[in-house]
């Protein structure tokens, strides 16, 4: 049974809600104690002061007992219709209550409290004055609940709307924090204990530093990431940053290469390490070592990389034009050979730096008879014109290899 425009509800209703008005000090008294003994979660939360409540449970009875005494509400009316003020207790006890961080439920069950006490106060009011039958009984619980229910609606409205307005308010600020950290205001020590508070760390390390691709799709939820790796044993925050996910690892008395082993369980993205810093002051270093280590994984590998074991490719990335030049000045006719010609013969190269001039390794990598090793390592003396061989220059051509590999001098079509 409801009530529509220019529906006419019972005079009963009506004229017990009349008299309710005026014992609403009362009421509000009764129902703070119902809601104190039978709605643990605010017993539990303890955020709401007691004569915020009172005047919460005060105006809420108030406007739901003059919606009851207008014969001529609409409980269906919308925000702009002229009886919407009567909804103004509710929407400000949603607002309110998630400022507080009450869950809504427990809000709801407090006007479900309210609901039942009216209901029951009706039913008092009515023996008292003699004034109901079975049918005006039935008609005033409807009615009861029905206002109840369009005034709780209201009130979870404005719930929801200060909540995603509150999320968004502490994204910004948690962003601002994450933005200090990685800027090197960590050093600063209100700001790290500020910090330290909104992102969920301790304020001392040791600490490493985590850099790595965004996965495919929408923004990535990094719950299930800070899971599995709490299953190593491993504490973390993570945040995305300029296009990456930015991960900050609490290792205590783990080591890096423990929290390395981790990552390579848990990430299926390329991504980089950082070494172990002390602590907050120290995140913006770890940062930018995370960053280059994440850089020195080969474009099309998937593979987690450690700065302490790049080294060597983090000093070249440091100083991309240098590493240019040097890359051009160690293999640039090599980089100009046939494309077919100069990938054969790099990879040939690269294995046999990788096996420490092996010439039987490198055959086996490369899938070749060891006499084609010797006759491509003698081309590449060729086209170079030096002994690649000689141990004075094998580490500047091992250099210049790995940057090229990284694509810090561009490859030839």
């Amino acid at each position: 049974m409801g009530y529509g425009a220019g529906s006419v509800p019972s005079k009963i209703v009506s004229s017990l809600a009349a008299r309710l008005l005026l014992q609403v000090p009362a009421l509000a008294d009764t129902l703070v104690l119902m809601i104190r003994e039978q709605n643990s979660g605010y017993r539990v939360a303890d955020v709401v002061p007691a004569d915020d409540l009172w005047r919460s449970c005060h105006d809420n009875l108030a406007s739901i007992l003059q919606l009851l005494a207008d014969p001529g509400h609409d409980p269906d009316a919308s925000d702009d219709h002229p009886e919407a003020e009567y909804y103004d207790a509710a929407r400000v006890t949603g607002r309110r209550r998630a400022e507080q961080r009450v869950p809504l439920d427990d809000v709801l069950r407090s006007y479900r409290l309210g609901g039942r006490l009216l209901w029951e106060a009706m039913i008092e009011q009515a023996r008292k004055e003699r004034s109901a039958d079975i049918d005006g009984l039935l008609d005033a619980a409807t009615r009861v609940w029905e206002v109840a229910d369009t005034t709780s609606a209201q009130m979870a409205a404005a719930y929801h709307a200060t909540e995603l307005r509150l999320t968004r308010v502490d994204d910004q600020f948690r962003t601002a924090m994450w933005d200090g950290l990685l800027h090197g205001r960590g050093s600063e020590p209100d700001f790290a204990r500020e910090a330290a508070r909104v992102i969920g760390v301790p304020l001392d390390g040791p600490y490493a530093v985590a850099v790595a691709d965004l996965p495919s799709g929408d923004r990535p939820n990094t719950a299930p990431l800070e899971r599995r790796l709490a299953g190593y044993g491993i504490g973390s925050a993570w945040t995305v940053r300029a296009g990456s996910l930015v991960g900050l690892l609490e290792l205590g008395r783990l080591t890096p290469a423990i929290a390395l082993s981790a990552l390579r369980e848990v990430l299926r993205v390329p991504a980089g390490l950082s070494m172990a810093v002390d602590g907050l002051a120290a995140v913006d270093a770890a940062h930018r070592q995370a960053t280059l280590a994440r850089r020195t994984v080969v474009p099309g590998r998937c593979e987690v990389a450690a700065f302490e074991e790049r080294l060597p490719e983090a000093l070249l990335l440091g100083s991309p034009e240098l590493a240019g030049q040097f890359v051009r000045l160690r293999l640039g006719p090599l980089l100009d050979a046939p494309a077919g010609e100069r990938r054969q013969l790099l990879d040939t190269l690269d294995a046999w730096f990788a096996t420490a001039g092996s010439i039987t390794h490198t055959a086996e990598l490369t899938h070749c008879h060891r006499n084609t090793v010797l006759n491509r390592l003698r081309r590449i003396n060729v086209i170079l014109g030096h002994d690649v061989t000689d141990s004075a220059a094998r580490l500047e051509m091992a250099l210049a290899l790995r940057a090229h590999r990284l694509g810090i001098a561009g490859q030839r079509p």
